[in-house]
């Protein structure tokens, strides 16, 4: 029995649409394909000033029926230090912890793919100096809310996403992230 290689855009023809990555993904090498048509994403989040880092967990799936719509839900750790903010007029360094979790849908035309998401965060927010403003330790619940586009031509993914967590104490949090990659 002989083994051929067989080309690439052959391959490419065989594999399902349920294979493809979802709208949502960041990168295809992070993505995990269970059985079930699962897929499952974990990613690290750090802005770029440097305040916060966290992490991000993302499981989906696309209907049979409707191969090119994602669905999915993301859940959100993030911790910031330090970070400049104002509350009652005074200027203060805040401590902050938030957890959210948020509902995604998206649609794949081709290699484009245009995505939403919405849901809500839980914050709290400590200052760093103890005294007076140990009064001003605030928390609360926020909508979270975004949308994104994808678009991937062979081995090369850009994606555009902005995401806002609306509360005035958490405007470190709101993003607009761009990023290309190529796979070797």
């Amino acid at each position: 029995m002989d083994y051929t290689e067989a080309p690439r855009q052959y391959l490419v023809a065989l594999t399902p649409a349920y294979l493809d990555p979802p709208s949502y993904a960041s990168k295809t090498s992070d993505l995990m394909h269970l059985d079930n048509g699962l897929i499952l994403e974990g990613s690290d989040l750090q802005t770029p000033d440097g305040y916060t880092s966290g992490f991000r967990v993302t499981a989906g799936f696309s209907p049979t029926n409707m191969p090119r719509v994602d669905l999915g839900a993301e859940f959100t750790y993030r911790e910031s230090e330090e970070v400049p903010t104002r509350l009652a007029d005074q200027a203060l360094l805040v401590n902050t912890t938030t957890l959210g979790g948020s509902l995604l849908a998206g649609v794949r035309l081709g290699q484009f793919g245009l995505y939403a998401k919405s849901g809500f965060a839980e914050w709290e927010g400590d200052p760093v100096t103890q005294g007076e403003a140990l009064y001003m330790a605030t928390a609360g619940t926020a909508r979270i809310q975004g949308f994104g586009a994808r678009l991937q031509h062979n081995r090369l993914v850009s994606r555009l996403e902005f995401e806002e967590i609306d509360a005035p104490n958490m405007a470190h949090l709101n993003l607009v992230t761009a990023s290309l990659h190529f796979a070797f």
